[in-house]
């Protein structure tokens, strides 16, 4: 049985949680001591998700430990430099750690401890074997799994945070009970735990096991789940329980979608465990999102609705790319079409900005991952589908990149060309799958000179990058002509062109009067991201051109 703790016994009525009981649900009063969460994977959702859950939560009530084999990244966040930026976070962070929010590399304590884990590793596209490069790469949930079959000694629920495709919790179902390790009554064996975890922090140690060291199925311990072995040592069976619990949050605006969602997904095998766990996990998050937006459904609808929203979403921006395409040829203007369908109620406005293309870390890998399933499950047709809202995204970056080369005279060898903005999108630091990436590599290969400036975006990060997504060879040569600057001054000083690619509120703000003074003529403007004043940019003396119209202004 799952959570023994909080099964609804039919022979304790004590013990029951009822309907009414529910309403007031206090985890502390039903355990003696906090409820102990767990998050395993310190990456962006593992540790921006398992900071607001503790912020959100009362501090005696809930226990949030984050654990990541990286030491760098967990150093990171205990420390005032956070591996990640998201406004909010560094508050919240600095809030609650040390008091009901901690960061660890030490595993065994934190698995130990844990009532429900949470699952939030990286679950990259596969770049070789079978499925490369559109399948995801399971092995870092395949590890999480074994780690939490070795160490756990109480039954646990275990929540699929990373993006997973349809039916993994089967595998993790599958993994969990061949490895699980029985619970067995034996003195020596208590002994040998409190050995192997007495290096836990006594601080921590102290919060979580406030009142003994009891676990979930020990506080409520059904007499039924006893099973008798050697007819001297009794040996209760653990029971793992796997909920789909998948993430929707935009970089960006992150603290912000956990602390108001839409929605929050549940989903579970229709089982009477299945079920128990739902609302377990549903208790955790009333803390602060309201009961009509935590929707609880089958498990497998749960884990294939992640990858259809971003699948959704990275559709509706190919849509609109695409069309900025026809837009450049015809003269119509893609930001007046785009307001004019973002009226109609039954299209909204929202993903409806024509830009150089999406990225991040989630739409295309998810997307790919979707025309993986479809092939695999033989659907063709299903399968292009979806792959062609992948090749409208590199083709609107290809259009781009042959657009400055043929504006600048068919040859920007040895020109110099400044580029606004590395991330993917503003109010992140996170490069991963950015246009930036692809337009300065193909500036690069073109021979150009490149400047670079992004107010959160690192000189490592950026040849990190270059050094990812060029051929080895051209390594040093790449690098030997970026230079990443401190302001956007510098990065446009005796610069050919600019090229915005990131839409940080900072580049509108900027005086491209004394930008202009100090670039080579004629001055160019290549806005992929459509937020500057063109008109003005114009009157200066800029030669400009912009995604998804004709400037003949």
């Amino acid at each position: 049985m799952i959570c023994d703790s909080f099964i609804f016994n039919e022979y304790e009525n004590e013990n029951q949680i009822t309907n009414n009981e529910l309403n007031k649900f206090s985890f502390k009063k039903y355990l003696n001591r906090p409820l102990n969460v767990c998050y395993i994977g310190a990456g962006y959702v593992g540790g921006t998700s398992s900071s607001v859950m503790a912020y959100k939560c009362p501090i005696d009530e809930v226990i949030v430990t984050v654990c990541d084999v990286d030491t760098e990244k967990i150093n990171s966040w205990n420390s005032d430099i956070l591996p990640i930026y998201e406004p909010g976070l560094e508050e919240i962070v600095k809030d609650r750690r040390g008091k009901n929010l901690f960061f660890t590399y030490n595993f065994d304590k934190a698995i130990y401890s844990a009532d429900i884990i949470f699952i939030s590793v990286g679950t990259p596209t596969k770049k070789r074997g079978i499925g490369a490069g559109q399948a995801a790469e399971l092995s870092f949930i395949e590890k999480a799994v074994r780690k939490i079959a070795s160490l756990s000694r109480n039954s646990k629920i275990i929540v699929e945070k990373s993006t997973v495709p349809c039916r993994t919790a089967e595998h993790i179902r599958a993994i969990l009970n061949a490895n699980q390790i029985k619970n067995k009554n034996n003195d020596n064996e208590k002994k040998l735990l409190q050995e192997n975890i007495k290096n836990i922090d006594i601080h921590y140690l102290s919060i979580s096991r406030s009142s003994s060291n009891s676990t979930l199925n020990e506080e409520f311990s059904n007499s039924e789940n006893q099973i008798l072995v050697d007819n001297n040592t009794t040996e209760s069976s653990i029971h793992f329980e796997i909920l789909s619990n998948p993430e929707f949050l935009a970089e960006g605006t992150a603290v912000n979608d956990i602390l108001n969602p839409d929605r929050i997904l549940i989903g579970g095998l229709q089982t009477k465990e299945g079920i128990e766990a739902q609302e377990l996990l549903s208790k955790l998050y009333s803390y602060w999102v309201p009961e009509e937006k935590i929707i609880k459904m089958g498990l497998w609808s749960a884990e294939l609705s992640k990858l259809t929203a971003n699948a959704l979403l990275a559709q509706r921006i190919s849509s609109i790319n695409s069309l900025s395409a026809l837009c450049e040829e015809v003269g119509s203007d893609i930001q007046e079409i785009s307001h004019a369908c973002g009226l109609d109620s039954r299209i909204g406005p929202k993903f409806l900005n024509a830009s150089v293309g999406f990225g991040g870390s989630c739409f295309k890998k998810d997307v790919l991952n979707l025309v993986y399933l479809s092939n695999y499950y033989k659907l063709p047709e299903v399968a292009e589908y979806w792959n062609q809202v992948i090749t409208i995204n590199e083709y609107r970056k290809s259009r781009f990149v042959k657009n400055i080369f043929n504006k600048l005279f068919n040859t920007i060898s040895d020109k110099t060309i400044t580029i606004f903005g590395f991330s993917f999108k503003k109010n992140t630091k996170d490069t991963r799958e950015s246009p930036a990436i692809t337009v300065v590599l193909s500036l690069l290969r073109e021979g150009a000179f490149i400047k670079i400036y992004d107010p959160k975006v690192s000189e490592k990060q950026v040849k990190y990058e270059i050094m990812e997504n060029c051929d080895i060879q051209n390594y040093n040569e790449y690098i030997s002509r970026t230079e990443v600057c401190s302001s956007c001054y510098e990065a446009a000083d005796c610069s050919n062109a600019i090229v915005i690619c990131t839409e940080w509120d900072e580049f509108t703000l900027i005086d491209y009067k004394r930008i202009y003074n100090n670039m080579i003529k004629p001055a160019f403007i290549f806005d992929g991201r459509l937020i500057l004043n063109h008109k003005e940019l114009k009157e200066i003396g800029f030669f400009v051109e912009a995604i998804g119209k004709k400037l003949n202004f």
